[in-house]
């Protein structure tokens, strides 16, 4: 049995078909990293992993639990911690007050919440901005801020969407170097991304997805030069 597994999951909009009969398999303290051309489904995939959508067909198991068709609170408290491709933070709370609520709301006492804030902005290095309000805050600070509120609690697994997208290569590097650090004592991901440096220094297994299927998976060196992949995601044929 492995950590999350899903299962011929499908999903249709009207007419359109996003997922299509998706299978995959995620091993607990195991990277995935996802990509795929615009459109391919991604981000559906991930929302009905996290329960914003429920598929049409097929089973999403955490640990031999069905997960699919439940609220997303439902699926946060069970481990699954969520980071999303447009920033949702509360925009006229601090940094830290973010950082606390999201703290509290996986069920950390105050006076914890507090204590690991204060450890997360610093690993994030926004301490100059620990007070402001997450409106006045830059975008890559946002992405930062949003990114330490899935480590407040202790996730089973990070689902994070495009979280290097619209950065500063430095906040990109603070991001890819706290992943690597959480990856190494354990922590479970999965990671879509268009960002294919970052994806690579990451090395994680990776699944492609286009139109809906995945078309390829495994070694990402293997699967980058996989000519399936180069026509669809690079959108040239292979040499």
């Amino acid at each position: 049995m492995s950590f999350l597994e899903i299962d011929r999951v499908s999903l249709r909009f009207a007419g359109l078909l996003a997922v299509d009969e998706v299978s995959l398999r995620i091993e607990q303290g195991e990277m995935v990293g996802l990509i795929g051309p615009n459109g391919s489904g991604k981000t559906t995939l991930l929302n009905i992993i996290t329960g914003n959508y429920a598929p049409d067909a097929g089973e999403v198991r955490l640990q031999g639990r069905r997960i699919d068709g439940l609220r997303p609170n439902r699926i946060a408290r069970l481990g699954i911690a969520r980071m999303f491709q447009l920033t949702r933070l509360f925009r006229r709370l601090s940094t830290l007050d973010n950082l606390i609520t999201a703290g509290c709301a996986v069920g950390l006492g105050y006076h914890e919440a507090q204590a690991r804030a204060d450890a997360l902005i610093e690993e994030l290095g926004l301490g100059e901005v620990r007070d402001e309000d997450g409106a006045n805050l830059s975008g890559g600070q946002q992405k930062l801020l949003e990114f330490g509120c899935m480590f407040m609690g202790d996730p089973r697994l990070a689902v994070l969407d495009e979280p290097f997208a619209a950065i500063h290569p430095s906040m990109r590097e603070i991001m890819v170097r706290i992943i690597k650090d959480r990856h190494a004592k354990g922590q479970t991901f999965l990671i879509v991304s268009h960002d294919i440096p970052a994806v690579i220094d990451l090395r994680p297994r990776l699944v492609v997805m286009n139109a809906g299927s995945v078309i390829a998976e495994g070694d990402f060196e293997r699967v980058l030069n996989d000519p399936e992949v180069i026509e669809a995601y690079l959108g040239g044929a292979a040499a």
